[in-house]
């Protein structure tokens, strides 16, 4: 297993005040367990955007909380995000036992290229983005990877089935027949119709063969 440090600060602000530890660049965060107490932590905040580009929330991660001798082993999970600016607001840190299987998300990543596209036949739809599955936490994989190569015509798609992992020792929640990655076909385009404005007679102008002439009736002072 490849280790995976954090550093951590029991603190004692919560609620609106901890927006000012944002402001000093920590990030407030919990860390819970099945078989231990919550505890409220603060995390600085530039180590841990770097420690979880590296691990995701799947990988393991040895947490160093300041006072206490032992570390715990952890995953990052349940990020809450800014919705403008996408800053990290509070983190859940979920204490694990290797020897305990626990429920985690997966996520999947599409890889190559599908000739369907590259030919403009269609459309790649990647239609799940991650996969809840049951595992001991050193038997979480990384990422499902979903091999789009062989995608050459509309219709064609990649199934859960399709994927090789150890199901032995990772159980997906979906089923085997889930589409992970379809090709769709492309949009037509809409055909936008431009009514035919009615012709308004100019005077002067030659009537149309067929069409009734037309007749003026007399002035005033041409009837007797």
């Amino acid at each position: 297993m490849q280790e995976t440090k954090l550093k951590a600060e029991k603190r004692t602000i919560c609620g609106r005040k901890v927006k000012n530890l944002r402001k000093e660049g920590l990030i407030p965060a919990n860390v819970y367990g099945k078989k231990t107490a919550s505890v409220s932590i603060s995390l600085k905040k530039e180590e841990f955007q770097k420690v979880f580009s590296d691990v995701g929330e799947t990988g393991i991660v040895k947490l160093n909380i300041e006072g206490e001798k032992e570390k715990r082993l952890i995953l990052i999970q349940n990020l809450q995000r800014d919705p403008l600016s996408g800053e990290t607001l509070h983190v859940d840190l979920r204490q694990i036992l290797l020897t305990e299987k626990i429920s985690a998300k997966v996520p999947v990543a599409l890889s190559g290229e599908a000739p369907a596209v590259q030919q403009k036949l269609g459309i790649l739809i990647q239609t799940i983005s991650e996969i809840e599955v049951e595992a001991l936490p050193l038997d979480l994989p990384e990422n499902f990877v979903v091999e789009v190569n062989k995608l050459a015509n509309v219709g064609d798609q990649v199934l859960l089935k399709n994927l090789a992992f150890d199901r032995t020792k990772v159980k997906p929640s979906l089923e085997e027949e889930t589409v992970l990655a379809r090709i769709e076909p492309l949009a037509a385009e809409e055909k936008v119709e431009v009514p035919v404005a009615e012709k308004v007679p100019v005077e002067g102008e030659v009537p149309v063969e067929g069409a009734e002439p037309k007749t003026e009736e007399p002035k005033e002072d041409q009837k007797e």
